[in-house]
Formats: structure tokens, sequence, C-alpha cells
């Protein structure tokens, strides 16, 4: 079957945010006076939304939901100012972007990042390339629940069958499959190759422009 669109997961797959992230999260953490982490520790935070890697950088001792709720506005205040200082595009992805572009497939972005970010950030890195940019506006709505990648599929007016869901993690994975979209992972991300195959992927590619010979 001839592929006609693409949904990209952000944050490892189409660019590299870990630093952002972290440093906006560390900022919060040391104005509580509470531990931080190291980027390899938030590497694995990474995935299933910013209040649910609030969750896990708090103190045990200090998780409550109360807590949670509160770090969590900070944490997004800290990031809104900060989310495109160190975030770059990975290597070969703005070559890509513009080959699929030049093809006529349809592109966008679903991500786990607040819906306000995630449009944030596509529209400074990626101005022009994505038909949609959705991010988390609801925990209900949060990958791998299909929902939006469905709607996409709707807006689109192409079957799920007909899309790549491209992304680096094991949600990404798993919202593929309940999408029936066709899972691609990418191994310059936040999880390994074996947790990819794991969850689901169809394939792992190593580099972007392995992405146009799956079309």
């Amino acid at each position: 079957m001839k592929f006609k669109g693409i949904i990209f997961d952000l944050d490892g797959t189409l660019v590299n945010s870990l630093e952002d992230i972290s440093d906006a999260m560390n900022t919060v953490l040391t104005g509580l006076n509470y531990p931080t982490h190291t980027y390899d520790i938030y590497q694995y935070f990474i995935g299933s939304g910013l209040r649910n890697l609030v969750s896990k950088a708090l103190p045990a001792s200090n998780n409550s939901d109360k807590q949670i709720e509160i770090c969590f506005d900070c944490m997004i205040n800290e990031y809104r100012e900060v989310c495109t200082i160190k975030t770059k595009p990975y290597e070969g992805i703005i070559t890509l972007l513009d080959n699929l572009f030049s093809r006529n497939i349809k592109l966008a972005v679903f991500s786990n990042k607040a819906d306000e970010l995630t449009k944030k950030i596509a529209a400074e890195i990626f101005p022009n390339y994505f038909d949609a940019a959705v991010g988390l506006s609801t925990e209900e709505l949060k990958k791998p629940n299909p929902f939006e990648a469905l709607e996409i599929s709707k807006n689109w007016n192409l079957k799920p069958e007909e899309i790549l869901f491209v992304g680096d993690s094991d949600i990404d994975m798993q919202t593929a499959i309940n999408a029936n979209m066709f899972a691609v992972g990418v191994s310059w991300g936040y999880r390994t190759e074996e947790e990819l195959i794991g969850s689901g992927a169809k394939v792992v590619i190593n580099k972007p422009s392995e992405l146009i010979e799956i079309l």
C-alpha cells in the first residue's frame, strides 16, 4: 500500500528537547530545595507528558497530587520561556521534511507535550511543514489513546492504514497499533531499539532518510 500521510511524535523524534525540558524542571526543583536530576535520568522521564515527568522528578516524600499540580504549573511557566533555546531538529530531519513535502505527503505532529507548547515548538522550528500539530489538551486523550491520531486521519480523508506513525518510544508504538497505523520506531531518540520492537514497531530506522525507503 502506498502511504499518503505521516504522523510524527515530537520529542526524541523530530527534535532533541531533552536539555530544555531538564533545565526547566531542575529550575523548579532547585527553587524548592529538592534534588535535581541529570539529563540521562530525564531521558527516561520523557514520553508520557510533562505532568507525568513532574511526578517522576519530585522526591517520593513530596509527591502528593497537590504538590504535583503546583510544580506542574511552575514547570509549564518555566519551560514556556526556554522551550526553544537548546531544542534543535535532529540531523537529517529538515532534509527529510523537505523531501516529504515535495512528494505531497501529508504531515502532522502528535505529542504528549502540552498542546500550547507543541504548537509553539512546531511553528518556530518547523514553519509551514505540518497540516496539524496536536499536543495534550486533556489527560484522557494522552497517547497511547489513538483518538487524536484518528482525528488527523479523518481530516486528511485517509484510512489509518495509509498513515505511518513515527516515534521514539513504546507509547508511540502502542499509539500506532491502537490507531491501526504502520508503526515506525526511530533509534536516535530516548529509547532503545529493543524497547521499540518489543512495543510493536514494524520497523526501526537509524537515520531520517531511511523513512523515504519505507514510502
